[in-house]
């Protein structure tokens, strides 16, 4: 491990010298994770990604995509599309990424189950701002608002997120 990583502590997440507090998915960590378990997984993953929400914020770093209006995330293990951004209209189970709440406005995304997605193993981990503090996820990780913006501006595309 290493400053630059992003480290799952039981006081929050450790990154460059700092500890931000933290939500986790409501089924807590496991090595075993499953769609729908509400779960965080255990491991090393890597950043991919970075979406924003252009109507509610500039974009916060070079790399990052703007959220549209028909931008979605399938989470339907059927689905061909399994595990990836699509767009309105798609006929399976999907999660919308513009949301009328804050929560999606800055998404870090992560390799989990990503590329090639396994059905049923769990679709997308997300870093995003949390509903408030101690309120748990699905499995994504969330964090306060600027804590989430303090960390998209010193990380790139690659960075490592151990969740142990």
């Amino acid at each position: 491990m290493t400053p630059q990583d992003l480290v799952l502590t039981p006081g929050g997440v450790r990154f460059r010298g700092r500890v931000f507090p933290c939500t986790i998915g409501k089924g807590g960590v496991r090595r075993d994770k499953r769609e729908g378990d509400g779960a965080t997984p255990r491991g090393q993953h890597r950043i991919t990604g970075l979406l924003y929400r252009p109507d509610r914020m500039a974009r916060p770093a070079d790399w990052a995509v703007p959220i549209g209006p028909r931008d979605l995330w399938s989470d339907d293990s059927r689905d061909p599309d399994y595990n990836r951004q699509v767009r309105a209209p798609h006929g399976f189970s999907h999660e919308s990424l513009r949301r009328a709440d804050p929560l999606y406005d800055l998404v870090l995304l992560t390799d989990w189950n990503w590329p090639d997605a396994r059905p049923g193993r769990g679709s997308a981990i997300f870093l995003h701002q949390w509903r408030r503090p101690g309120y748990p996820t699905e499995g994504c990780i969330a964090f306060r608002r600027d804590h989430l913006r303090w960390i998209v501006q010193r990380l790139r595309p690659g960075t490592r997120l151990i969740v142990s």
